[in-house]
């Protein structure tokens, strides 16, 4: 049974999509909005090739494309490993009216979701309370998961409303807390240490961005000591906006399947020592290396060069 899917006239007068988005980028964006993988909640499943495969492009335009929504227009979040795709804006373009069939189908489609943290991303602009509410149920019952979870280990913590507070007002989904935990853990004299703690705390968000982002694209959840070595580089970095440069990096190394530390390092490396300091930078660097002919190889030698002023005698030898 085919699905239909309405795009609102209001879309063209979308500032982003008027005035920032490329014809490209509008003609991507309107295929995730309504491809047939979509769905109710804004959160679906979807491949890179399936996405190349429907439009016609590689699958480097697609991960070109799909950095450019999730960094510069930041309107969508992908999850590699459960190949979730999440859309920030569709519970305000689109869930204005509530109602049992509504909500029931609200609520089966958000139980299939594997990655709770994009629950909560679209949840962040849905106006409709009881839509809203159902979402952060969500968030709410993987919280109280995790609490059943520490109930059977030694440690007994539970998390306190100003923990919660201190990381979003609205919500208390379980992803913010292990990150706020994360942070303490991978600097744990921050609060021994006040010369420590203020710089920290300043770079807190970033901090809390990168880490997130590392959880949620595949380069490895438990990997403390790779994220403590990747976080060092937002202080102690020649980046003037490091948390940018270090997520246009981490999203390379997602586009080229390198979910690595070392490779995340290499590119940061790289553009250091070519004094690309900012996102800016390192985009025009990049296209003034397109823009510019690679000159032709000259042939290799397979065996030694004549040299210069010989010339050939054909009769040398003969009588």
């Amino acid at each position: 049974m085919a699905k239909y899917r309405i795009v609102r006239t209001d879309f063209w007068q979308n500032p982003i999509v008027s005035e920032e988005m490329t014809p490209e980028d509008k003609y991507f964006y309107l295929y995730l909005l309504t491809n047939p993988n979509t769905t109710q909640i804004g959160i679906y499943k979807i491949t890179k090739k399936q996405m190349a495969f429907d439009l016609g492009y590689s699958i480097e335009s697609v991960n070109s494309l799909m950095e450019r929504f999730t960094l510069h227009h930041k309107l969508i979040r992908y999850n590699p490993v459960s190949r979730e795709l999440a859309i920030k804006n569709w519970g305000k373009d689109n869930l204005h009216k509530g109602g049992k069939p509504v909500m029931d189908c609200i609520y089966s489609e958000l139980k299939e979701v594997e990655d709770p943290s994009l629950i909560q991303y679209v949840a962040e602009a849905i106006r409709k309370q009881d839509i809203r509410s159902l979402y952060e149920s969500f968030c709410q019952q993987e919280e109280m998961l995790l609490v059943d979870e520490k109930s059977g280990q030694e440690e007994h913590e539970t998390f306190q409303d100003s923990e919660c507070e201190e990381l979003d007002n609205t919500f208390t989904c379980p992803n913010k807390i292990r990150e706020q935990k994360e942070i303490e853990a991978l600097h744990p004299n921050l609060e021994k240490n006040r010369d420590i703690e203020k710089p920290l705390l300043n770079n807190q968000n970033d901090v809390r961005e990168i880490v997130e982002f590392w959880d949620s694209n595949g380069f490895g959840f438990s990997n403390i000591n790779a994220k403590q070595q990747l976080l060092a580089w937002v202080e102690d970095s020649s980046f003037l906006h490091p948390k940018e440069v270090i997520l246009k990096a981490m999203n390379i190394a997602c586009a080229n399947n390198k979910r690595r530390l070392s490779y995340v390092v290499g590119i940061l490396k790289n553009w250091e020592n070519e004094s690309l300091l900012t996102v800016e930078e390192i985009d025009s660097h990049h296209e003034n290396q397109k823009s510019v002919p690679k000159h032709k190889q000259s042939a290799i030698s397979t065996g030694r060069q004549i040299p210069r002023g010989f010339e050939l005698d054909l009769t040398a030898g003969e009588e």
